[in-house]
């Protein structure tokens, strides 16, 4: 499992390598202090409407030996781009009638108007799916949601799966950006992986988007971790993607995932896969060559040129509301995640129980902890990182302060960055200093805290589940 389509039921948003261990210069408290039950927390913010969209198009080729997500392999007949009979194929038509018939029983969250401002075809591999479709899919939520004056619309692309002419045609039905799946720019790690794409295809598909008039936000994927690849094959895959000039870079730590080919054949850590010091030089690597060539590292797994960000994937990392449509997605609404069915036939079901207006709510509500979790996993997976005057307002000053009390050795030891309201890191001493005097938290010079780059972000699921043993003990 590797991308970040974050509303897909079965998908968590962690992309890295596996953590390693820091010596600890002190114990760490865990559990909340005294204060933090005494006064309870504020209620937390009303929700603002969603003004995102995510649609599953769940088409593949063929299933790729790492994937567990819900896809719908087409086989052979799907391997021409623009060639004959493309498009013909009546599971893609049959799926986006659904789609279609989803989106227009959904009630829009806000009677106010507002547009929805990102769109995300993810998948499966949504370039395999007819551009006039797309465009059908596009004019159902510009109908039911609106659409502002520039909306980002991103769709996922596998090489080997488009040509100039269908690149053409989505940028000219709305799409204006493109997630290239490239993975990696060796030929044995593309069989190794079960990818349909092969080398030559790469390079004509790269070549296809740095053409294409009218695209200048383009993004590539690659996939750290395979099975033999060695530190050579990761710098190689790393100076070819800097060479091809993306905006943005996508850079994803192998998961094996119960269920794949993958996970039948091998153990993570094991050979060939490699160690987790092995793991966590690969994404020490790719931080470093993407830095030096002037890419953003703004989240754990992600690097753009300045102005370059997913505007959709921020949405994620905010934690802020969006609509999602298809197959096994998680559309996330005023505080509550509501899932849709895996399976295909019990997809159309539910679509046809929305219809009815019989469909029971299959949805898991966020309790006030909950809340603050989702705030602290999802803020220190970004450069940007916790902002604690907002946490503390809607959470509380008692856990703000817990929560920097547990992470105090960290900041010390540097793999914790305190910073102030212009980000600017403070010293350990300034923040120890906050720490300890009786100011409220949204007075104190100590604004944010976030994960240095590439250490800290390496330790992000231990020092996450620190936090959490501080906020639900």
């Amino acid at each position: 499992m590797l991308r970040s389509a974050f509303p897909l039921v079965s998908q968590l948003p962690h992309r890295k390598p596996p953590p390693i261990h820091p010596p600890r210069p002190q114990p760490v408290r865990r559990y909340a202090s005294p204060a933090a039950a005494v006064p309870p927390p504020p209620p937390p913010p009303r929700p603002l409407p969603p003004a995102s969209a995510y649609v599953h198009l769940p088409f593949c080729r063929k299933r790729c030996h790492y994937c567990d997500f819900p896809i719908v392999a087409l086989g052979s007949s799907a391997s021409s781009p623009g060639g004959p009979g493309e498009g013909e194929d009546p599971r893609i038509a049959d799926y986006v009638r659904l789609l279609l018939r989803e989106v227009a029983a959904t009630r829009p969250v806000s009677d106010d108007g507002v547009p929805l401002q990102t769109i995300f075809f993810g998948g499966g591999t949504p370039s395999l799916v007819p551009p006039r479709l797309v465009a059908a899919v596009l004019d159902a939520l510009r109908g039911r949601f609106g659409l502002s004056a520039c909306p980002e619309v991103s769709i996922e692309m596998d090489p080997g799966t488009f040509d100039a002419a269908k690149l053409r045609e989505l940028v000219g039905v709305g799409v204006n950006r493109v997630s290239l799946g490239v993975q990696a720019f060796q030929e044995e790690l593309l069989r190794a992986c079960g990818r349909a794409h092969g080398l030559r295809e790469v390079h004509e598909a790269v070549g296809i988007v740095t053409a294409c008039e009218g695209l200048q936000n383009w993004s590539m994927d690659l996939i750290s971790s395979l099975p033999n690849q060695t530190q050579e094959m990761w710098e190689e895959s790393l100076r070819r993607t800097v060479d091809a000039r993306p905006t943005h870079v996508s850079v994803y730590d192998l998961q094996i995932e119960q269920g794949t080919k993958f996970g039948q054949i091998y153990t993570p850590g094991v050979f060939p896969l490699p160690n987790e010091t092995d793991s966590a030089n690969f994404y020490k690597i790719a931080s470093k060559r993407l830095s030096e060539a002037g890419y953003q590292h703004y989240e754990i797994s992600s690097y753009c040129k300045p102005g370059y960000e997913c505007k959709h994937n921020v949405t994620y990392w905010q934690n802020r509301p969006f609509y999602a449509f298809g197959l096994g997605s998680a559309s996330y609404i005023n505080g509550v995640r509501y899932s849709r069915p895996r399976g295909m036939k019990n997809y159309a079901d539910w679509v046809q129980k929305l219809e009815d207006g019989t469909w029971c709510h299959e949805s898991s509500v966020s309790e006030t902890k909950d809340m603050a979790m989702d705030s602290v996993m999802l803020s220190l997976r970004t450069a940007r990182g916790l902002d604690l005057h907002s946490f503390s307002k809607s959470f509380g000053e008692g856990l703000t302060r817990s929560l920097c009390d547990t992470f105090r050795p960290f900041v010390e030891s540097g793999l914790v960055i305190a910073m102030d309201k212009e980000r600017e890191a403070l010293q350990f001493s300034e923040f120890e200093s906050d720490l300890e005097s009786e100011g409220e938290m949204t007075g104190s010079r100590v604004a944010f805290i976030r994960l240095s780059d590439p250490d800290g972000f390496l330790l992000s699921n231990e020092l996450i589940s620190l936090a959490f043993g501080t906020i639900s003990p």
